[in-house]
């Protein structure tokens, strides 16, 4: 995944260039396409890579399979937030949001459908945008970051038709309660903030960092990760991971973790967050910590749910770490991807819960490998295994790998 090399770079000097650009790589964003089989990446170069998960999953996976299939300059700056739906990717970062065709975008030299910039106040402000989400019944796309609104945009017109305000500092975050036609957003000010979409009013704020039990305040009071589920609502950044009852306003459950954290999301009766540190968090309901699979990077900010399987062939075997203790892998990110597979519980694993042979769902030819927890279905009788796995993203190979043995998923 290389940039353009700026002029003033003598070209016997271009290698070490490039390696210094890869090794201050960040993934601020991804998203996995319709049918589950390519995951996009954006990095702070503005570039997106297009990873062939099918390929870099299967156990004759290849040295090339590890690699980007396409990678392209998408913005001028760092690419902060990407969505998709069933025929487009959306990505945003630098002040306007493009369009993607997915049926296009593995072919090279792909460009955007189209370019949109908010109606930002003035013409010399270019803020960026931290947050996309889409709104399927209403067929709409809102973006919210440094100008402190969130801007609505019709995908059938490409006009910006609402611009809601209130918050006081920018915006980070953003998660629709789709029970109701309601957003949440969540900023640097601190609250979470509830606009009804059909008045395009603010109905309710949160200032989380004013209870007491929430609040952190060696940390700040930035809200940086939101997710809902019906009348309920987790957040976090400088105040305590918090799960909330929105209809009560009240907190229910404080999460016993230090670290501030990036990303919040509910995955069946889970709360899966990660953050600062290179764990990938699995609690409960009640608060309690379920267990934590750690990665090889010191902090991680984005987490990614594949809902379509992409490589049930996936076979069991020893885990192995790229890298060294303490050190982040090739480009510092990871992405948590799920599996639903169709086999019985293999030898010596007496229930889903029980760590297979080995520790880990062994996908051939990854950077970096790691365990997998195995959680219980839905349905106690049924016999199939959900299993997690972690895909570390990796644009190109620059620096020698360290193969440990085996790397233990923490159960708490």
């Amino acid at each position: 995944m290389e940039r353009a090399l700026p002029h003033a770079v003598p070209l016997g000097q271009m290698e070490v260039f490039q390696a210094l650009q890869r090794l201050h790589m960040t993934i601020f964003s991804q998203s996995v396409s319709p049918c589950g089989k390519f995951l996009a990446a954006g990095n702070n170069y503005g570039q997106i890579a297009i990873f062939s998960l099918s390929a870099a999953l299967s156990s004759e996976a290849k040295e090339e399979s590890k690699k980007p299939a396409v990678t392209f300059q998408a913005h001028d700056g760092p690419v902060y937030c990407m969505v998709s739906t069933d025929r487009h990717m959306f990505s945003a970062g630098d002040g306007e949001v493009k369009a993607w065709l997915w049926a296009e975008i593995l072919k090279k030299g792909c460009k955007e459908l189209w370019h949109r910039q908010p109606p930002y106040r003035t013409s010399l402000e270019v803020p960026e945008i931290n947050a996309l989400l889409l709104i399927p019944k209403e067929n709409a796309l809102i973006l919210a970051g440094g100008d402190c609104q969130l801007h609505m945009m019709d995908l059938e017109t490409g006009s910006f038709t609402r611009a809601l305000r209130g918050h006081t500092d920018y915006i980070h975050c953003l998660a629709l309660r789709e029970r109701s036609p309601e957003v949440l957003s969540g900023g640097e000010d601190g609250a979470v903030r509830l606009w009804d979409l059909r008045s395009a009013k603010e109905v309710q704020t949160i200032e989380v960092y004013k209870h007491e039990e929430c609040s952190r305040p060696h940390n700040g009071r930035w809200i940086g990760c939101l997710a809902t589920d019906s009348d309920w609502m987790v957040c976090g950044g400088g105040p305590a991971l918090t799960l909330w009852h929105l209809r009560s306003s009240t907190p229910t459950t404080i999460f016993p973790m230090r670290a501030p954290q990036k990303h919040v999301t509910f995955y069946q009766d889970l709360i899966l967050s990660a953050g600062q540190g290179p764990c990938v968090n699995q609690w409960q309901l009640s608060g309690e910590l379920k267990a934590q699979v750690p990665g090889s990077s010191p902090g991680l900010l984005s987490l990614s749910l594949n809902q379509q399987p992409a490589a049930p062939e996936c076979k069991v075997g020893p885990a192995r770490s790229c890298g060294s203790p303490g050190r982040p892998g090739v480009c510092g990110q990871v992405s948590l991807t799920h599996i639903h597979t169709h086999t019985p519980l293999p030898p010596g694993a007496d229930s889903c819960r029980q760590q297979l042979p080995g520790g880990c769902l062994h996908q051939s030819g990854l950077p970096c490998l790691l365990p997998v927890l195995l959680t219980s279905p839905p349905h106690p009788r049924d016999r199939d295994c959900f299993l997690f796995y972690f895909l570390q993203i990796k644009f190109q190979v620059f620096l020698p790998c360290t193969f440990f043995p085996r790397m233990e998923t923490k159960s708490v």
